[in-house]
Order: structure tokens, then sequence, then C-alpha cells
């Protein structure tokens, strides 16, 4: 058999379909976010970063990176392997520490990635419980899913954010049968938040455990950055919380914050804690340092709250279609593969803007998009430059003037 021309082929396929994902090759320097180089086949140019999940630039923190520094300096790079067999660093039980008091929860367990806090929680949790069924968001992460589908656990999938939808299948459970509803905060793609009280409430009422994932609210959100559950006050009414450190926070890895017993069950339970190998100290360091600095600091959520109301206003101004939430995420919907992908060419080619389009499967077919996210260091004269450079391209590429979407939650500004 010719393995090499089966997956010559599937690569073909993805780009026929417009869903091959070129990455370009970007070097971000120390001072100078959001503002990147991007080396092109035709040399290095200067570009502006449009797209990036460091939402508020603490990837260049100063005490981020001197925290950095030092760690590495007197501890080295490396973990040296997982938990149980290389031990704990001191570093990883500091920013476990803070993590759960940032959350005003008993403990924290902290991962190599947001990915695998989920597929590990989630997995080790539904193995744990008697029979149980999970009640999952149409609209969840692929982590989440996986975690699901690792744990065997019976899995029922309500609309997105439709509470009335999920009130109708728990109520068909038997009250005592175990259940768990994993939800997210704020939901990448389309920028909008989900009805946290009403879903507690629904827990409360049909005994059942809430898991909550918070990765692109941590950091944004709340008095202290705890997120949106701790924006609304009801941090104290989710069993299990769950973030990330690559997002707002600017460094890398993952985390629960949960009960004592949750989490220690998780810990003796999670495949993906138990045979990983640790987070290093120097990136465990880091990350403390920037939630450190965002539980204290409101001056980059102001900013980029700020910034991201501007981009708002300035395509609204402009007729672009955009979904018209209220998060920092700011989706203009293009509804097709093929000019999605050749409107964010033109943008890095000729305008130095970089965002990467965003097709199938990662959103549904027809509602393909370019997802920008504004951070407090994008200035006022790059949202306008942008905002003109996306209405001539939009005019000359002629994008399908009515997006097809079954987001029926949602607003499409024009």
């Amino acid at each position: 058999m010719d393995y090499q021309s089966l997956f010559k082929k599937q690569v073909d396929q993805l780009k026929a379909e417009n869903r091959y994902r070129l990455f370009a090759s970007l070097e971000r320097k120390v001072g100078e976010h959001p503002n990147a180089i991007w080396h092109s086949d035709k040399g290095p140019k200067n570009v502006i970063i449009w797209c990036s999940n460091d939402y508020l630039g603490m990837g260049q923190s100063k005490d981020s990176i001197e925290a950095m520094t030092n760690a590495a300096v007197n501890h080295g790079t490396g973990a040296g392997g997982t938990r149980n067999i290389s031990g704990t660093s001191h570093a990883i039980v500091s920013l476990e520490s803070e993590l759960a008091a940032l959350h005003r929860k008993e403990r924290a367990l902290v991962f190599t990635s947001g990915y695998v806090a989920n597929e590990a929680s989630i997995s080790a949790i539904s193995s744990l419980l008697n029979d149980p069924v999970i009640f999952s968001d149409a609209m969840n992460h692929a982590s989440i899913i996986s975690g699901i589908r690792y744990g065997r656990a019976e899995k029922i999938v309500f609309r997105h954010n439709d509470v009335k939808h999920l009130e109708a299948l728990l109520k068909a459970q038997p009250y005592e049968r175990h259940k768990v509803i994993i939800f997210e905060s704020v939901y990448s793609m389309d920028g909008d938040i989900s009805p946290i009280a009403k879903i507690v409430e629904l827990a409360n009422k049909y005994n059942a455990m809430t898991y909550l994932d918070e990765v692109h609210a941590v950091g944004m959100y709340g008095n202290e950055g705890g997120g949106v559950a701790q924006q609304e006050g009801l941090e104290s009414d989710i069993d299990i919380l769950q973030g990330t450190l690559g997002k707002a926070f600017g460094t890398m890895g993952g985390y629960i914050a949960a009960s004592d017993a949750i989490c220690d069950a998780v810990r003796g339970y999670g495949s993906g804690f138990i045979f990983t190998t640790a987070m290093p100290p120097a990136l465990a360091a880091s990350a403390l340092a920037s939630v450190k600095h965002l539980r204290r600091s409101q001056i980059e959520r102001n900013a980029q709250q700020r910034q991201s109301k501007r981009l708002k206003k300035r395509l609204r101004e402009y007729g672009m279609p955009f979904l018209t939430g209220n998060t920092h995420i700011v989706p203009v919907m293009v509804g097709d593969a093929a000019k999605c992908s050749e409107i964010s060419q033109i943008l890095l080619e000729s305008y130095g803007f970089y965002i990467q389009p965003i097709n199938f499967p990662t959103v549904p077919k027809g509602t393909e998009r370019l997802r920008i996210t504004p951070g407090p260091l994008h200035t006022d004269k790059m949202i306008d430059d942008l905002v003109i450079a996306l209405s001539k391209i939009f005019n000359e590429v002629n994008p399908p003037s009515v997006v097809p979407t079954n987001l029926k939650n949602h607003a499409i500004s024009a």
C-alpha cells in the first residue's frame, strides 16, 4: 500500500475545501506588541497582530519575564519529569495557591495546557461518578468533547445557551442519577456569554454538578480577573472552574479550581495529569507573576474593553457584518471559506494586518469569519486603519451579502 499517497490525498482534500491551515512565521519583540515581524517568502515585513489570544499583552510583561528569567537561572529550564517522579516544584505549589485564592476555591490543580486540563479532569470525574450523564453545550470546545469521550459517560448535547432545552433534558433524567453540566463562560468563536446564573439554578434544581470553562474569560473579567463567574458573583456556585494561563495571563498551561476532594480525585485518577511531564518552574513562576499582577490591576482590562468598544463602533459605522456580542472577541462574518482565506491573505500581504481565517470545522460551513481580538495596546489609529482596509477589501472580494447562519442568539450588525 502507498501510504504516502493516501496522506497526500487527504491533505489535498483539505486544500480543495479551503480548510488547509497556513501558518505565518511571526517574530514578536518585547515592548512592541501588537507589532511583529512576518518572515514572508519575500523577506521580513512589519505587521500588526489582530487575532492573538494574548488578549492583554501580558506575554511581554516585565514582571513575568523577570520572574521566568530568574527562575530559569536558579532552577533550570525543565521540570525533570512528572510531578510524581521528580517532585512538585515550589513554583507550581505557589501558583496553585494563587489560583485557588483567585477563584475563592479550596484548591487548584495545574496542567500543561488548558486542553489537557479539560481532557484529564472531565474524563477522571466522569469515570468516578456512578452511571453519570454529561450535559454538554453544543458549542463546547474540542477538549471538552474529548474529555467526555475518554470518560465514557453518556453524553447529551443541549442547544447552545438554551436553558429551556437544558431543563427539558435534565427533567427527563432520574433525580438521583449523577449529572454534570459542562459549559463555557465566553465562547471563543462567537464572543457570546453563557447564562451562568440560570444554569446554576437548573443544576441545583435537578441535582447536577457544574463544570465551567473560563479559558477566554480569566484575566479579562471580574474585579480580580477571575472570569465571568467572578464578575457575576457566582464563583461559589460553580463546582469546577477551568482556566488557562496561555491567553490573558500570557504564558502557558491550564488548571482547574474546585474543592479539595475534587482536585485530589483528578490528581489521583486523571491520566493527563499523572503521566505528563510537569510544568517547568520558570513557566510556573512567570504565570504566577502574571496572575498576581492582574488580580490587583484593572488598567489592562479597562483599556482592552475601551478598544473593543471602539472597534465595534467603527465596524458599525462602515457597515461591516459582525456578531454584536459584549465581549472582547469580535467576529467579522464572511460566510465563504475561499473568500475568508482570500481576505485574510490580502490583509497580510497588502496592509500588514495579521488575522487568521476561521473556517470549517472550527465553525460551521457558511459562518466563516475573521476573529478579531483588539487589545489594550492597539491604538485608535490602528483600529481605524484596520476597519478602512476591511471595508475596501470586502467591496473588492464581495463575500456573501447575507451570511447563512444558525446563530439564533446573535445579532449580525451591518
